[in-house]
């Protein structure tokens, strides 16, 4: 494993080698025949999760098994957002743990994540809207979390390209957070799997999950396309793919898998500085630090693992942003792509034991899942180490949906395409 810290001192020591002494970021792994944990998935969240268990837990003997290569997944199809903007209960301290964990993700994993605290502003266009936005600030507040509320005027000095004139939606003000902002999604794979590495912990490539063991009720490993791999936890942190590997086990989750697309545009120069979102549309947007407008909308309104959208969603996006910003349609698109949601029945995610005995989940992140890829990583490892829930996490129970205790932060019913 690299022990090398980066620092101002390594950069300009390269710099004068003309970059030829950078090693491998984390080491190629090969399995090894048993493991304390084994965490599948190699995104974000599982990532995360090894680091943690390893920094903070003393836990090393871990392997994070990817089935392809690390970034391949909603970890690196993504559109970056990070926020703590929640109003419930449940939803609230979670976030806000994983808002401070970004805060300082840089100086803890030794790695330039491109953190960009720009802010995000929730722009409201009726009354009832605006009513809404009080209260979610307050309770923001109340949870220690900052939070302004701006009239159409002081939107309209920060955002004047916005459609204000002759909107069919009148921009009446918004709700602004301004430690939200924006994340490199890939960097945070890539900073995690390094962190990760340089504490023992097995990533495990192009080794994909084909069973899961179980005797006599525990899980005891794993089958991959690598061979059998033997371990004391396994930790599931596959998002999209949560169902089907969940199945290997005899399980069914309350979860169905969708595509969320995002969209680039060429590049600008800098004119958005913060991310934005439309009240009378699904559609949300910033500009990257190459220039790139970044922006998406609602998931396909069908189940599906491809990882690819259709035109009706694309066409309902470009019509969002053509109506909070006409000006968007003299941009070209570059590019575009499909994440694998895994969507709960309340839009809320599920970080608990399973039924099987020392089988654990982590799933059903919808929307959610990048901004709280810390917060995440941090709760799942708590879990795995000490066997009960993080206290910013008790709400996300598994069986909450039986007993009636689901965290609908929307506020649209028991269905995973309203969320």
């Amino acid at each position: 494993m690299s022990s090398e810290r980066y620092s101002l001192f390594s950069l300009l020591r390269e710099s004068l080698r003309g970059h030829t002494g950078w090693k491998p970021a984390w080491r190629k792994a090969s399995p090894q025949a048993a493991y304390d944990v084994v965490i599948v998935g190699g995104g974000g969240h599982g990532l995360a999760t090894a680091y943690y268990l390893a920094r903070r837990y003393g836990i090393r003997r871990v392997a994070v098994l990817e089935k392809g290569w690390i970034g391949n997944g909603n970890i690196g199809r993504n559109t970056t957002i990070v926020r703590s903007n929640y109003l419930l209960p449940g939803n609230t301290p979670f976030y806000e743990c994983s808002m401070k964990l970004w805060e300082g993700l840089e100086q803890d994993i030794n790695y330039n994540a491109m953190v960009s605290q720009r802010g995000v502003l929730n722009l409201f266009h009726n009354d009832a809207q605006r009513n809404a936005y009080i209260r979610r600030g307050n309770a923001m507040r109340l949870h220690g979390i900052d939070a302004e509320l701006l009239d159409a005027s002081a939107v309209r000095a920060k955002l004047p390209f916005l459609n204000f004139d002759d909107a069919r939606f009148p921009i009446q003000g918004g709700l602004l957070q301004r430690r939200g902002g924006t994340v490199r999604h890939d960097a945070v794979a890539w900073g995690y799997a390094r962190a990760a590495d340089q504490l023992g912990v097995d990533i495990i490539e192009n080794c994909e999950v084909t069973g899961i063991t179980i005797a006599n009720g525990r899980v005891t490993g794993v089958e991959t396309s690598r061979g059998p791999i033997a371990a004391g936890k396994v930790g599931l942190a596959c998002a999209g793919n949560s169902s089907r590997v969940a199945a290997m086990a005899g399980l069914r989750l309350p979860i169905e898998s969708h595509v969320l697309q995002a969209f680039v545009t060429e590049g600008l120069k800098p004119f958005i500085d913060c991310v934005t979102t439309f009240g009378a549309g699904h559609f949300y947007i910033s500009q990257s630090d190459k220039g790139g407008l970044v922006f998406g909308g609602d998931i396909d309104g069908y189940n599906s693992y491809a990882q690819r959208g259709n035109m009706p969603v694309v066409e309902d996006v470009v019509e969002g942003g053509m109506a909070l910003m006409p000006r968007i349609g003299r941009v070209r698109l570059l590019r575009q792509w499909g994440g694998l949601m895994d969507m709960s029945m309340d839009g809320s995610p599920i970080i608990d034991r399973t039924p099987v005995d020392k089988l654990y989940l982590n799933a059903g992140w919808c929307y959610g899942g990048f901004k709280a890829t810390p917060a995440s990583g941090l709760c799942f490892a708590h879990l795995l180490a000490r066997d009960e829930p993080h206290e910013v996490a008790t709400a996300y129970r598994l069986d909450r949906f039986g007993r009636g205790a689901v965290i609908d932060e929307k506020g649209m019913g028991a269905q995973p395409n309203l969320h």
